[in-house]
């Protein structure tokens, strides 16, 4: 059996989830409590199994291969291993540029992390 890991959802990440749970709330809470489980059960596969996803493109192009990435369609899952800890940047929705988002976001977490201890 897989060794197990821990998920660290970082704030940018939840309001992610909230934001696209509210989003299609809007015209369906049904539709949104299915693409929110379909995201928690992906995410809870990262307990066993952290390298399943795969390295964001856009971040490999520029050499950066420490980041990966579930896609959750139309969702793109984006996080990290660190040691047992399995830290969650971000869930974008694919259908965007997410260059941008990406890059500020990831550089900006990753700085806030690297202040703390992640066991």
């Amino acid at each position: 059996m897989a060794e197990r890991h821990r998920v660290k959802w970082l704030q940018g990440a939840r309001i992610d989830i909230l934001q696209i749970g509210h989003y299609i709330a809007n015209d369906s809470p049904a539709n949104a409590k299915k693409a929110l489980r379909k995201i928690k059960e992906a995410t809870n596969d990262l307990e066993a199994f952290p390298n399943r996803g795969r390295v964001v493109p856009e971040l490999e192009k520029q050499g950066v291969f420490l980041y990966r990435e579930l896609v959750i369609s139309p969702w793109r899952l984006i996080y990290r291993s660190s040691g047992k800890t399995i830290i969650v940047f971000a869930v974008i929705d694919s259908r965007m540029n997410i260059d941008d988002i990406l890059f500020n976001r990831i550089y900006r977490d990753d700085v806030a992390i690297q202040n703390q201890t992640v066991d």
